[in-house]
């Protein structure tokens, strides 16, 4: 018997519908299903159905019992039970909010006396009840329906192993050295164009680079990375973490370029690369998929790079001065 306990199926409970029909010792029916004598006894008395008027229709009925638990199992969410509660998730999810800011800020701000997860407030999002809101329209990615996790088929291993995440230094990992970098693509929808931008993100001070590009090919991809960091000292660009995409098959140039090691994550693990996945979420709010990228243009008007130990500042966009903190 599994020490994780699992909700009865509604093919446990047609055989459990057999076996009451049959009579048969609730220590046998636990013993048959695979289940503590407990939940068999527990499942009886509370899905059992009682007709007043007509008691000859009453009892243990398979798909009836299924009902009468979903029903009680809606009942008893906590956003149904908290109304006021439910108001304020969708007020902060029109408002932009994201599913973990808000369960983040939540508990932070003391807005509220009853404790959500993140997983609550996208089952919320996606219920058959609430669907209809529209709520997903407001998530960062979007999407219509959720995507399980590890879903996207792993590509072939083009990568060396001794490239792997696994292999890079502690020092890479927790954010004790300036100058690592991580890496992503954002493409926009095709009827748009090839147009795409390359997000990059330095994990200790979190500056944002974002490079627009003309294809989705590696090569003038990493030609624009080159272009890009060259201006940099080199203690400034030592190393790049991307996710497995042909678009970073071309690696090596970055290397040959300007000596920067790359590291890659796991197969259908992008969220290795946190740092710039969660930006990339917030730059999707300002241009999502259906963004024109031939509207916007990108011209660097100064190259000149100052870097102390505490301000890095790069004119890199169209006359936007990009000041981060190191």
């Amino acid at each position: 018997m599994s020490r994780c306990y699992l909700q009865l199926t509604l093919a446990d409970r047609r055989r459990l519908h057999q076996l009451v029909e049959r009579k048969v010792p609730v220590n046998e029916m636990a013993r048959q299903l695979g289940r503590h004598r407990s939940t068999i006894y527990r499942e009886i008395r509370r899905n059992t159905f009682h007709d007043r008027e007509l008691p000859e229709y009453s009892g243990y009925f398979s798909t009836v019992a299924n009902d009468i638990a979903k029903d009680r199992r809606q009942r008893l969410r906590k956003l149904r039970r908290h109304p006021q509660l439910r108001d304020l998730i969708v007020d902060k999810l029109q408002a932009s909010w994201s599913p973990e800011q808000i369960a983040g800020r939540l508990w932070a701000d003391g807005l509220s006396l009853v404790r959500i997860c993140t997983e609550t407030i996208y089952r919320f999002v996606y219920s058959k009840e609430d669907y209809g809101l529209g709520l997903y329209r407001y998530l960062p990615e979007a999407r219509r329906k959720r995507r399980p996790r590890g879903s996207r088929k792993p590509r072939d291993n083009v990568f060396p192993e001794a490239c792997k995440i696994s292999q890079r230094p502690d020092f890479i990992h927790d954010r004790s050295q300036f100058g690592h970098w991580e890496g992503d693509l954002l493409i926009f929808q095709r009827d748009m164009g090839p147009a795409n931008l390359t997000s990059l993100v330095e994990r200790k001070s979190r500056y944002t680079v974002m490079i627009k590009n003309q294809s989705r090919h590696s090569q003038p991809i990493m030609d624009k990375i080159i272009r890009a960091f060259s201006p940099l000292p080199a203690f400034a660009r030592q190393s790049f973490t991307f996710d497995r995409g042909t678009e970073f098959a071309g690696f090596r140039a970055l290397e040959d370029g300007i000596g920067a090691r790359s590291w890659f994550c796991d197969p259908s693990a992008p969220w290795q690369k946190g740092a710039v996945e969660n930006t990339n979420k917030r730059i999707r709010r300002f241009m999502p998929g259906e963004t024109d990228l031939t509207a916007v243009s990108q011209q660097v008007q100064s190259r000149n790079v100052t870097l102390s130990p505490h301000l890095l500042t790069w004119e890199i966009a169209d006359g936007i001065d990009c000041d981060e903190r190191a």
